[in-house]
């Protein structure tokens, strides 16, 4: 009963816990650079007719959407009287940041969003412009500094700017058309530049949103399993995750397995033999190989075992193909065949770590008066070792079982890429890189709830392994 309830106290410990990660996680997303929506659209910041601009937008818009980035960010902000409520309706990213930059300068947002309309409605009139052999340059320089523009707060670029373009469009009589528009910018710059009042910078204001959110959304979805989708592919997440998962469970299991089962008798060898040659040459040959880089040692397999300029006994790469002609042992063969060498890497540098810790636990507990007491009565040193030592020396061994939970999942990125193995690891890089965040978030999340969970099943197994340790209030 004691058990119980401290397993449910856990739990809900666990909770705040993992919504002050899922906090976490989320505001990284938020903050990291690049935009999610132009990345999954392709899109560019080269203008052509208002059309195509018209018609770019509504796709970036509908995109935003979908994605649910038209919302703001959280519950609630902590922000000040010149910021607005609705500056997250902006659909651009880069024109957002610029915004705030210019809020924060000079803290009249009804100037400042009347100027940000001034220059959209100006790159609408440069893209209704015709465009000839005479004024093709001109109208390429007008776009130019208009994307300046958009993108820069400060006073002197912006003037450079509007005097690079107000001089294009002198210099050519059939941009007349764009003279209107171009002064009409400067009006508003001008404006907010005259009504400047950062004084409201200094007053501070809470806005609030209730569940219309981008976190209540992202969190209430995860915990029904929506993870969201691909930025690369536009796939559901959880099904790209599921195609990697197995292959690094099903590594991370077997080596897992393996290491314990290698591990532990050594160690427990090793600690009844303390001090002989066959202690100092197991210590000696583990520690070598802990030493070893991965990388280096999954090349050295590859060169001499994988097809390389020695033996050919075992694929270099992949998982094995498969076909619907085979069977279940069959494919199990082909498999393994296949993850022999990777495995080997997954498993060789874990055996010094958990040896050495299997090594230490046994000797403390060999040298207690109860081992001592056991084999005055005149019992077998191998009852002695397994009976009342090894029982008694998990402890330390339990609590590195509690950090194996996150590997299940992470898997190993430098394995997995050498060996062109389809897992968490290689989907985690290459998504990284790509900038595929709602995939790297998940797997973060998921490392972060698998840690918890590992720690909990490391507490109950303390209690079943040593009596002695108890979770009543006493």
């Amino acid at each position: 009963m004691l058990m119980l309830k401290y397993i449910i106290k856990r739990i809900l410990i666990f909770i705040p816990t993992l919504l002050v990660i899922s906090l976490i996680t989320f505001m990284l997303s938020t903050s990291v650079p690049g935009d999610p929506v132009e990345q999954m659209l392709n899109s560019n910041s080269e203008m052509g007719s208002s059309a195509n601009a018209i018609a770019s937008e509504k796709a970036y818009i509908d995109k935003r959407q979908q994605l649910g980035l038209d919302l703001p960010v959280f519950y609630f902000s902590l922000s000040n009287a010149a910021s607005p409520t609705n500056l997250h309706e902006i659909p651009k990213k880069f024109h957002r940041e610029n915004l705030a930059r210019l809020i924060d300068q000079y803290g009249n947002w009804p100037e400042i969003k009347a100027y940000y309309d001034k220059i959209r409605a100006f790159e609408i009139a440069v893209g209704d412009t015709p465009r000839d052999s005479t004024n093709g340059d001109a109208l390429i320089a007008i776009r130019d500094n208009l994307q300046k523009i958009f993108l820069n707060y400060e006073h002197n670029a912006v003037e450079v700017a509007m005097k690079n373009i107000e001089k294009e469009i002198r210099q050519y009589p059939s941009l007349a058309g764009l003279a209107a528009p171009e002064q009409a910018l400067k009006s508003a710059y001008e404006t907010v530049r005259a009504k400047a009042t950062p004084s409201k910078k200094y007053i501070p204001s809470i806005h609030w949103y209730g569940t219309e959110n981008q976190y209540h959304k992202w969190i209430t979805k995860f915990l029904t399993g929506d993870f969201g989708i691909s930025y690369q592919d536009g796939r559901p997440v959880k099904n790209v995750l599921w195609d990697a998962v197995r292959w690094t469970v099903l590594l991370s299991i077997f080596s897992i397995i393996l290491t314990y089962l290698i591990a532990i008798p050594l160690g427990i060898i090793s600690a009844a033999r303390k001090g002989s040659k066959q202690d100092q040459t197991i210590s000696t040959f583990l520690f070598m190989l802990y030493s070893l880089p991965n990388f280096w040692v999954a090349t050295l397999l590859i060169i001499f075992f994988g097809g390389g300029d020695f033996l050919g006994w075992f694929p270099a790469y992949g998982v094995g193909e498969i076909d619907s002609s085979m069977g279940i042992l069959e494919i199990a063969g082909t498999r393994t065949y296949h993850l022999i060498l990777p495995m080997i890497c997954f498993t060789y540098g874990g055996l010094a770590f958990l040896y050495r810790q299997m090594r230490g636990a046994m000797i403390t507990t060999l040298s207690q008066d109860y081992i001592r007491t056991a084999r005055a009565k005149g019992l077998e040193e191998k009852e002695v070792l397994w009976k009342h030592g090894f029982k008694n020396s998990l402890l330390p061994i339990i609590t590195l079982f509690a950090s194996v939970f996150p590997l299940a999942i992470s898997g190993s990125i430098v394995i997995e890429i050498i060996f062109s193995i389809p897992g968490m690891g290689k989907l985690a890089y290459e998504a990284l890189v790509a900038r595929n965040y709602p995939i790297v978030y998940t797997v973060v999340m998921f490392s972060a709830i698998l840690t918890l969970i590992g720690y909990l099943v490391a507490d109950i197994l303390y209690a079943v392994v040593d009596p002695r340790i108890s979770y009543n209030k006493k």
